[in-house]
């Protein structure tokens, strides 16, 4: 059931207007007693969803008693990124999930549904995991809140993946990653019907009915001057908000091109982006816009790990990004890598597969760091005075001696593809 639905291609909502559309949604559900908010982290800031959690915890107070943010495999935020992303809650809300042991199993997905959305190249069953006070609680209210975009791991990000992913477990993180890398990331970017997506919503009607789970999504886009502009928001409790909400991401956050990208340059915003775990958005959203034999050049003044997680950064570290066929062989003989499915995952999503070439500007990782997991390494200061990011404007831009090139300024907003190499996909 749809709660509340506005949105559209020229849609501004402005704070209040959040706070207003929400508010009646929750107005209409009812009388609740205890309630658990579920937003994303710092990783996911313009999503609005700390706006949001603010306001739902204005509506409910005393009755919202924790918070817990969706980090899935991410660092714990903290007291800073708290603040500056959920204004002036009491920090005793906010708890830290723990993927490798804070959870419990819902249920199991067969092993022939998966090997069936596979397409035959996976067997494995998959452990429908939550971290426990989603259960052990006593709510009679899960506020999950997030936004919904294009996305590398499920196609359209949102909905049930901030609960399954956001709040899971080692197993299910590792092996919903491995089946949407194994599947094609071409095959799954900017589709919401694909077989990650089919794998959570399985889990979702056969073991998560009984989760008292109210879905607040947001739509957001960049505006010409790049600033972050909210265009929807969708509160419900099943999957009607979702795809109305993934409906109008597809008109304002994917950008569709004529002809390919012979070079394309993302800045990454070192507030957010301090990881090659994160940081790889910059190849995730733009790897199908990019011609054969083309540049993508990452200034990345923020760099300084590849993994978040201590465990996956030396992953990182060990394999690097090889591509499809190499990563594949590497799971079949490491155990290591075989245990880290969503790592394994991660390398062949941060690979061009040697289609072009990948240049990162670090501001904290020296080139032979760099080097060693196969990107190429261009300095951060000289590279920044040719392709000055507040100079450059989004999309194309022709330099003073005639190169073009085109230019993100964010790319955990959007998705750009070749629309030949997407229509063939």
């Amino acid at each position: 059931m749809v709660l509340y639905s506005r949105g559209s291609e020229n849609d501004v909502l402005r704070a209040e207007d959040l706070k207003k559309g929400l508010f009646e949604a929750l107005t209409n559900l009812g009388a609740r007693k205890k309630v658990l908010a579920i937003p994303p982290d710092y990783t996911r800031f313009p999503s609005h969803a700390g706006m949001l959690t603010r306001f739902a915890w204005q509506f409910y107070r005393e009755r919202l008693t924790e918070v817990l943010p969706a980090l899935g495999t991410h660092a714990a935020m903290s007291e800073g990124e708290i603040r500056s992303m959920f204004g002036d809650m009491p920090l005793n809300l906010f708890r830290v999930h723990d993927w490798r042991n804070d959870i419990v199993t819902l249920g199991e997905v067969p092993s022939e549904f998966i090997h069936q959305q596979s397409e035959g190249k996976l067997n494995y069953s998959w452990k429908a995991q939550v971290n426990r006070r989603l259960v052990d609680g006593n709510y009679d209210l899960i506020l999950s809140l997030g936004q919904v975009v294009p996305h590398e791991v499920i196609g359209i990000a949102g909905h049930n993946k901030n609960v399954f992913v956001g709040t899971g477990g080692q197993e299910g993180i590792n092996k919903s990653h491995f089946l949407g890398a194994v599947y094609g990331m071409e095959r799954i970017m900017g589709r919401a019907d694909n077989p990650v997506r089919r794998v959570l919503n399985y889990a979702a009607d056969h073991f998560a009915k009984h989760l008292p789970i109210i879905y607040v999504l947001t739509v957001v886009a960049q505006g010409p001057d790049g600033q972050i502009i909210v265009r929807g928001l969708y509160v419900g409790d099943d999957m009607e908000c979702f795809n109305l909400a993934a409906q109008l991401s597809l008109k304002v956050n994917f950008q569709i091109l004529d002809e390919p990208l012979k070079k394309v340059v993302v800045y990454l915003d070192p507030s957010e982006f301090k990881s090659t775990w994160l940081g790889n958005k910059s190849i995730y959203r733009t790897r199908m816009a990019i011609a054969d034999g083309g540049e993508l050049v990452v200034l990345a003044p923020g760099l300084k790990e590849f993994g978040e997680d201590r465990h996956i950064d030396v992953l990182i570290r060990k394999y690097g990004y090889v591509g499809t066929p190499n990563v594949l062989q590497c799971v079949k003989e490491n155990d290591d890598l075989k245990n880290n499915l969503s790592a394994a995952a991660h390398l062949i999503h941060g690979s061009s597969e040697d289609r072009f070439s990948i240049t990162y500007c670090p501001g904290h990782l020296t080139r032979q760091e760099i080097e060693s997991v196969n990107f190429t390494y261009a300095d951060l200061v000289e590279t920044s005075k040719r392709y000055n990011p507040e100079r450059l404007t989004e999309g194309y831009n022709t330099l003073p001696d005639g190169e073009r090139i085109f230019f993100v300024s964010n790319p955990a907003l959007g998705l750009w593809a070749y629309r030949k190499r997407f229509e063939e996909s």
